[in-house]
């Protein structure tokens, strides 16, 4: 086994402050639609924008970093060894096998990873954060010529949360899936993992 760097310091700070926004979101989300009362209505409403506008600055930033670096990369679809980890995700790894596929610096992610996060990136945040923006600013949409409903901009904005939802779940169990149970989480806090050389 190598200690090698697998995620920068930029890489992580976006990491850590990414999910500590949805998190955000999703807690005041749910609240604002009555789910349950932590925060009091008002303010959960105050937090929940506050949140969206960091976010939306965060993944600004995010996006320069990728495509100045090239990081943009770990995100090309492959189909190779896509069958592999599916067996491995369904199956192999409740039995201890071999992970299919082995990380390095050059290809941090799986080829279900890159899927997953590439939809992550192109269709579920652009779409929440499109829908957000139209519920802030649903006023003023007719004055530029856009004239949703209500109602198709609640739904989508909705629709967008529980498959963030769903991955959220998703992701913080498959980080438990690594070396050890807290090594992958390790890994994103440190910027170094262990890999065979």
């Amino acid at each position: 086994m190598k200690k090698v760097i697998i995620y920068k310091r930029f890489e992580r700070f976006w990491h850590w402050a990414q999910a500590f926004l949805v998190i955000s979101l999703i807690l005041t989300g749910l609240e604002i639609h009555s789910v349950y009362s932590l925060f009091g209505y008002f303010t959960a409403f105050k937090i929940h924008n506050v949140s969206a506008w960091a976010l939306i600055i965060l993944t600004a930033f995010a996006i320069f970093w990728h495509f100045t670096t090239g990081e943009w990369r770990q995100y090309i679809p492959t189909t190779n060894f896509l069958k592999e980890m599916v067996i491995f995700y369904t199956k192999g790894i409740f039995h201890g096998e071999p992970h299919p596929v082995k990380k390095t610096e050059l290809s941090k992610l799986n080829p279900l990873q890159r899927l997953t996060y590439l939809s992550l990136k192109v269709f579920i945040l652009p779409l929440q954060i499109l829908s957000g923006l139209a519920y802030f600013f649903y006023n003023e949409l007719p004055s530029i010529g856009l004239h949703p409903s209500l109602d198709t901009v609640a739904t989508v904005h909705v629709v967008m949360n529980f498959l963030l939802i769903a991955f959220v779940i998703a992701h913080v169990y498959l980080t438990t899936t690594g070396h050890t149970i807290f090594s992958n989480i390790k890994a994103m806090m440190v910027g170094w993992e262990e890999l065979e050389d």
